[in-house]
């Protein structure tokens, strides 16, 4: 079961990034010299993957102009056009449908996300355990959690701040005893079966967040724990300085 094509998420506004993002997309922000985009396309060549599907909108054609003057560096780029509206996650993967069905999985990822985690092992978990959908989370700290049961399975979702939560499991059913759920954080690599296609029922614009919950009813979805790898959620311009002391 290899992964020959993935989709980085890139089409964002960046609301959390200005001053930058008043001229220039996020994903071209620069971490040591290499952009985001840049470095997650090289974070996927790592694992053998080089057919790269990138979703554009804020800024499009600066995306675009720079993946064909690096020749997608080193990587065969497509581009998902939603320059007449931004879709969101969940929007982007269904609107790039035909970029990425197949026969095996594929893996998405945040342009705004950087990370060590071994892919090979996240496919290795996914291969031994056959959910739907596996993705990584950690147990650092942030305000929105996703929420799984003792054996990895995605159950809910919780806002910390608001005490916010949703999902299908957030009871154990009647006399199976009630363990409280794990919460942890989501790390924006993921790995689909292509048969998710025709089980999201949203459309238009969504998140990816409420089509998990809404498929983690009648459907197997895992998360893969990989606390102690680096990420940085390089959302904020402040966050670029740390971003920097762990990716050189």
């Amino acid at each position: 079961m290899n992964i020959t094509r993935a989709m980085i998420f890139a089409a964002g506004l960046g609301t959390r990034f200005k001053p930058w993002t008043y001229k220039h997309p996020k994903a071209l922000a620069l971490v040591n010299g290499k952009s985001l985009l840049q470095r997650n396309i090289e974070y996927l060549q790592q694992y053998g993957i080089t057919d790269v599907v990138v979703n554009v909108h804020h800024f499009a054609d600066q995306i675009i102009n720079a993946v064909k003057s690096n020749d997608g560096w080193g990587s065969t780029i497509i581009i998902s056009d939603e320059t007449n509206e931004v879709l969101e996650t969940g929007g982007g993967l269904l609107k790039a449908r035909p970029l990425l069905e197949g026969n095996g999985p594929f893996v998405t990822l945040n342009v705004d996300i950087l990370t060590d985690l071994d892919i090979n092992k996240l496919l290795a978990f996914h291969k031994q355990h056959k959910p739907l959908i596996s993705f990584g989370v950690t147990n650092r700290q942030t305000s929105r959690y996703f929420l799984f049961d003792d054996q990895d399975r995605l159950c809910g979702w919780r806002n910390t701040k608001t005490g916010e939560e949703k999902g299908p499991h957030l009871t154990s059913p009647k006399g199976g005893g009630t363990k409280p759920l794990i919460q942890k954080a989501y790390s924006c690599v993921v790995v689909f079966q292509p048969d998710v296609f025709g089980l999201i029922k949203q459309t238009g614009k969504f998140s990816l967040t409420e089509t998990y919950l809404d498929l983690a009813k009648d459907n197997l979805i895992l998360g893969y724990d990989h606390s102690g790898d680096k990420l940085v959620d390089v959302g904020k311009p402040e966050s670029v300085a740390i971003a920097e002391k762990y990716f050189p």
